[in-house]
């Protein structure tokens, strides 16, 4: 994951992505990306952070997720591990 003008970022594939280091304009190649780095490590559950808020950032997520050929199903995370705030993701295996 590159931002302008820097050096790539070394995020950790284990299968929680927390957007709230990336830039809104970043988002949907993030996710892309770090949906493709989970399938290459047969991580097939994923946890996308994607904050409250007003739920902008929610709907790109969503927006991706629903066009997404590997996903097979995501939900808002239940209880208290982020409520809304938080997009639990099946992988297809």
């Amino acid at each position: 994951m590159i931002q302008d003008n820097q050096q790539p970022i070394e995020y950790p594939i284990d299968g929680t992505l927390d957007l709230h280091q990336f830039r809104p304009k970043e988002v949907k190649d993030v996710v892309v990306d770090y949906i493709e780095a989970c399938l290459e490590k047969k991580i097939y559950s994923l946890r996308i952070i994607h904050g409250k808020g007003i739920g902008v950032q929610r709907e790109i997520v969503h927006s991706i997720l629903s066009k997404h050929p590997a996903v097979e199903n995501f939900r808002h995370e239940g209880g208290s591990g982020g409520s809304w705030g938080a997009t639990v993701v099946n992988l297809k295996c």
